[in-house]
């Protein structure tokens, strides 16, 4: 995952995945950072972290 502030946005590049099954088995996963992980940005000289999961419906 790459991730940056550009513009005072959160710019956000993660690649897809083959579909997975989530942990709850309602959703197929298609990306997913794999719970919160810290980025190479800050915020009021703070660390930015992400967590952060894309999916589609079964």
């Amino acid at each position: 995952m790459q991730a940056k502030i550009e513009n005072n946005e959160l710019v956000i590049r993660i690649p897809l995945e083959k579909p997975h099954v989530s942990s709850s088995g309602k959703t197929l996963i298609v990306a997913s950072t794999g719970g919160n992980v810290q980025i190479d940005a800050e915020v009021n000289g703070k660390p930015v972290f992400v967590g952060l999961n894309a999916y589609i419906k079964k």
